[in-house]
């Protein structure tokens, strides 16, 4: 398993462009990421939910990555999140 934290950037929070950049990302991967708001996870790989975090400015997530392939998977989605939110 591997997972990074993160806290969100963009003025405007998780919205529907980047959700979307970054659930293509973790689909293109073959194992399980989830985004972790302190107890509350979802399956980033899953559009509405994702969107439905209502993250905003400020908040700190972690995403964890498990399965085959997570170095990459978590490098990709780390540099994804760092670009868009």
């Amino acid at each position: 398993m591997k997972e990074f934290t993160y806290t969100i950037q963009d003025p405007q929070g998780m919205h529907a462009r980047p959700a979307g950049k970054i659930a293509a990302i973790a689909q293109s991967y073959p194992g399980r990421v989830t985004l972790w708001k302190g107890e509350e996870g979802v399956d980033v790989k899953k559009l509405l939910p994702l969107i439905g975090t209502n993250l905003k400015q400020g908040d700190t997530v972690v995403i964890r990555v498990e399965g085959e392939n997570e170095e990459q998977a978590a490098s990709s989605l780390e540099a994804a999140f760092k670009e868009n939110i």
